[in-house]
């Protein structure tokens, strides 16, 4: 018997194709409940940036953070199109639509978290290196502009898979969305790959070598306890970030490419084929649990969105301890809003008693 979704048309005689979307059920289930729990914690940051974005705006953090948050609310918006897909559920329609438009959000979403979070983790090195020429980089308006250019980066990279022609197919329950590319369809979403995929590696280096810098710089001593505490936390809260990065995105990286290389018949085994597509579909839904760990990087990260979160609290504080911890971040902001770091204070008198000397 033939196996669905076996026939092109093409014209001529059926060529067999290798079906390998049929055992989605689980990744359906997983995906469901990601969405579920991602949801609440989402539009919750959204409130909470709504409710303080005078303050938020004016540290890169918080621009960082907002986009971070803003390519969140992007997936969320493609995934469930995502889900009727792999779950059967969809009409043919609504399966043509995912695979020309709702995909590609999905993945230009993720490339702009990767992008943002690295972007997130650098600055926060560049807030403690305590470093004049750090100053720069932490302007907000530049990083405004480094937002605007990774948006337009992505757009330029992925829109093109939207907007070229694509081929009619016959109606089959399980769409492969390359079935419905022509070759040049197909060559640009193999280029669009090794694009992010390089995209990646540079967000990685960034990560990588800030995490090196910060804990080189702490291993190194210095300064009072007060400067050695502040080195601590940031390589700690660095630390996390990186390894959270890491296990959320190098394995679907690691798939991703052969992957793509079975897509444009490079690799023509059925069974690799297969293996391949499932080990994709496994690590793109580890990283798409960023959704759900993103809103508790704010809620570290932002002070602000901290305070807009406790008000929702009965009372509007957490006692007189948050009282009094609220303030200590009142204070702490004072500091960030103006030169966009926790450490800029002590990098201006540190540059004045240089410039003094010479």
């Amino acid at each position: 018997m033939t196996p669905p979704g076996n026939t092109s048309s093409s014209g001529g005689a059926a060529e067999p194709q290798c079906v390998v979307n049929d055992k989605m059920v689980a990744f359906t289930v997983c995906y469901v409940l990601l969405f579920m729990v991602a949801v609440p914690g989402n539009l919750l940051s959204a409130w909470a940036f709504v409710r303080c974005r005078r303050t938020q705006l004016k540290q890169t953090c918080g621009v960082y953070l907002l986009n971070l948050l803003l390519a969140d609310l992007l997936l969320l918006l493609a995934l469930p199109f995502k889900i009727l897909k792999d779950a059967s559920a969809a009409p043919w329609n609504l399966l043509v639509f995912h695979c020309q438009v709702s995909a590609v959000i999905i993945y230009i979403s993720l490339y702009a978290s990767i992008a943002f979070l690295a972007l997130i983790i650098t600055d926060r090195y560049l807030q403690d290196c305590a470093a004049p020429v750090s100053l720069r980089l932490q302007e907000v308006g530049f990083s405004w502009l480094l937002s605007l250019v990774v948006w337009l980066l992505l757009l330029i990279i992925m829109v093109p898979n939207m907007a070229l022609p694509t081929q009619q197919v016959q109606v089959q329950p399980y769409l492969q969305c390359s079935s419905l590319k022509k070759d040049l369809g197909v060559h640009w979403h193999a280029l669009t790959v090794f694009l992010n995929t390089a995209l990646f590696l540079n967000a990685s280096a960034a990560v990588l070598v800030s995490c090196f810098l910060a804990l080189r710089r702490f291993l190194r001593g210095g300064g009072g306890p007060e400067r050695q505490l502040r080195a601590k936390r940031a390589v700690l809260s660095m630390t996390a970030m990186a390894a959270a990065f890491v296990l959320s995105f190098v394995p679907y990286h690691a798939v991703r490419t052969p992957y793509t290389l079975a897509q444009t018949k490079l690799i023509t085994d059925c069974q690799t084929t297969r293996r391949l597509f499932l080990g994709k579909e496994a690590t793109l839904l580890l990283s798409a649990l960023h959704l759900c760990c993103d809103p508790l990087l704010c809620f570290y990260l932002s002070a602000p969105y901290r305070r807009a979160v406790r008000s929702l609290l009965p009372g509007g504080r957490m006692g007189e301890e948050g009282g009094e911890q609220e303030q200590e971040e009142r204070e702490q902001e004072e500091n960030t809003v103006t030169m966009s770091g926790p450490s800029a204070l002590q990098v201006t008198e540190e540059f004045q008693q240089v410039q003094h000397r010479t």
